[in-house]
């Protein structure tokens, strides 16, 4: 007998655990029928999950915390027992702004804090001008994308709610957006800043793992309510998703998983373009300038399924920089809870799997993310040089 799963995803690279475990047979072999939903939009998944039409879900990690918080939409208590991936996200812009970018730069271009201070510079000059603000897509309000953006433009001295307008558009939307000229640049997953750069239309500018260190980006989330009626189920999920994870980021296996993931009905681009991600080699421009990065995405290694509550602290910290919430110690502490640490070691028992350990954020600027002392961390914040 096997118990019938239906689970939300979005295109993307990140839910490679997910596509892999039902494609090797990893989940039938567990007693598991899975269905996966390709969505196109992050409120589809949400609405979808939240309201019981899927069990389970490839989300965004900030999106748990939120809707449990009631934050944007109808309060539904969500958790999260398994980490898909850490980082993952590039900053991809037009070719006329990075050109923009290069002209005012001062320092490496690699350095997120140059190219933030440069930016601040390019948006002095188009206000100057008279120019319309530049236009930056991101996936959704509640996204690490939406994060990173406005923590990069910050620390260079952007306000991002007044110098910029930040949009959001589907991922698989990035890619046409900015060829039409609609953006000018955006932040998005895997494969889609690549597809930019494969067309002509875009530089990738940083990785979010320039950006930061370690950042939870998409998380396997289920109802609160489902995760206490169906523990068994649940642990069965956790544990197939590891296996799937760690065959994923095998480099063995990169050519084989590149294929299933190229399929139209999963994220429907060329293999070798998904096969360069998944070994951190990407083409930032049109020239076929590569770039690698061992830390790019993570799939499996360094701790990355362990849902950990520290993550859950940076992104409502995020929530209440960005005024998307008031601070409370209540709703941090809620916020935590949302990752559970607990459901993942249950999963295999404490006797096979470590207690996780939290790891630091290591945001490339900015005071150490410290939840202990939030008023702390946001009133250095706003002392930095240039921070709203």
């Amino acid at each position: 007998m096997t118990t019938p799963l239906q689970i939300g995803f979005i295109p993307l690279i990140d839910a490679a655990a997910l596509i892999v475990a039902v494609e090797k047979g990893f989940t039938h072999a567990e007693g598991l029928d899975v269905q996966l939903v390709r969505e196109v939009s992050w409120s589809n998944v949400r609405d979808k999950l939240n309201i019981g039409l899927f069990d389970a879900a490839h989300i965004l990690a900030p999106v748990p915390v939120a809707s449990s918080l009631g934050l944007g939409h109808i309060k539904v208590p969500i958790v999260v027992p398994l980490t898909l991936n850490l980082n993952g996200n590039a900053i991809t812009v037009s070719a006329a702004l990075h050109a923009a970018i290069t002209a005012e730069i001062d320092g490496d271009p690699l350095d997120p804090m140059a190219t933030a201070r440069a930016l601040s510079r390019v948006v002095a000059a188009r206000r100057r001008s008279g120019g319309e603000p530049l236009t930056f897509g991101m996936t959704f309000p509640f996204s690490t994308h939406n994060y990173q953006l406005r923590f990069w433009m910050a620390a260079g001295g952007v306000d991002p709610d007044e110098d910029v307008r930040l949009v959001v558009l589907p991922p698989p939307f990035m890619v046409d957006s900015i060829a039409g000229g609609q953006i000018d640049g955006f932040c998005v997953g895997a494969p889609w800043n690549s597809i930019a750069v494969d067309r002509g239309v875009g530089r990738i500018l940083h990785f979010g793992s320039d950006i930061m260190r370690r950042a939870a980006e998409k998380v396997l989330a289920v109802r609160e309510q489902w995760a206490e009626k169906n523990p068994q189920t649940l642990a069965t999920l956790v544990r197939t998703l590891v296996h799937a994870a760690e065959f994923a980021e095998a480099p063995d296996n990169r050519g084989e998983v590149a294929r299933i993931l190229a399929k139209p009905e999963y994220i429907g681009v060329d293999a070798s373009v998904i096969l360069r991600t998944l070994g951190g080699r990407l083409k930032i421009a049109m020239d076929g300038t590569i770039r690698e990065g061992n830390r790019y995405l993570l799939l499996a290694k360094e701790d990355t399924s362990s849902p950990d509550p520290l993550q859950a602290a940076w992104l409502y910290a995020q929530m209440v920089r960005w005024r998307q919430t008031k601070m409370s110690p209540e709703a941090l502490k809620a916020a935590q809870n949302v990752f559970r640490p607990d459901l993942y070691e249950a999963a295999f028992g404490r006797s096979h799997k470590p207690q996780m350990v939290s790891q630091a954020i290591g945001a490339f600027a900015g005071p150490v993310f410290d939840p202990e002392n939030l008023e702390a961390y946001f009133a250095a914040l706003r002392a930095g040089p240039g921070t709203p």
